[in-house]
């Protein structure tokens, strides 16, 4: 892989030889693998962890591989995922995509196609999420800038952009303070950091920018 990081991959399957098997595959392709045997923990660990990419089987207990995806499309992840299954009719596979899936594999499959088309999602993925939507305006992750509208581009801190990038990527999501400390702030010694840096996106961008869920967190808000 030629990213300057691991890409973070969510592998759903609960096939425990399948899982463990591709598991080994995807970390020697440089992915930084997380498994997940169900659909319940999958969606546990899709809405509280960030992934470059997400691998769905489709017989899943717990939560089925479409209504997986279905309830994270639902939640405003925009994750590219793949669904890895052995149902492969027409209907089977317009069903997955239209749930919200960019590709579909179906088992048995040639493990370099699989690779390749992990790297294709990546790379359509990348070239479009340089950009988030915020309403009237947009993160432009790259130059670290919220432009548009007809106000004049607002600089970012690498911080700032990090956080209001989690914030537009899962848009209806609620975030706990928790959460977006192991998130955002792993290697903060304040535990008011979150707080701090709302309020320094509030401060440039708007009070709407981030909206308080009381009792819960944070979600994003209006631009």
């Amino acid at each position: 892989m030629t990213a300057d990081r691991r890409h973070r991959l969510l592998l759903v399957e609960d096939d425990t030889k399948l899982s463990d098997l591709l598991g080994r595959l995807f970390t020697a392709e440089g992915y930084d693998v997380t498994v997940a045997r169900d659909g319940h923990t999958g969606l546990h660990q899709a809405l509280t962890s960030q992934f470059d990419v997400m691998v769905i089987d489709r017989g899943l207990p717990a939560i089925e591989g479409v209504d997986l995806i279905r309830k994270l499309r639902s939640r405003g992840v925009t994750t590219p995922m793949l669904v890895l299954t052995a149902r492969g009719t027409t209907d089977d596979r317009v069903e997955g995509l239209d749930a919200g899936a960019e590709d579909y594999v179906v088992k048995p499959f040639e493990i370099d196609e699989l690779l390749a088309r992990l790297r294709a999602l990546l790379r359509r993925h990348t070239d479009t999420s340089t950009r988030l939507d915020l309403g009237e305006r947009y993160l432009d992750v790259t130059s670290r800038r919220v432009a548009g509208g007809t106000a004049a581009p607002i600089e970012l801190s690498g911080r700032e952009c990090e956080l209001l990038h989690l914030f537009a990527a899962h848009r209806t999501q609620v975030f706990t303070r928790d959460e977006l400390r192991r998130l955002v702030f792993q290697d903060a010694d304040s535990p008011g950091a979150v707080d701090t840096y709302v309020y320094y996106l509030r401060r440039k961008l708007g009070r709407d920018i981030i909206r308080t869920v009381h009792g819960l967190g944070y979600q994003m808000g209006s631009a």
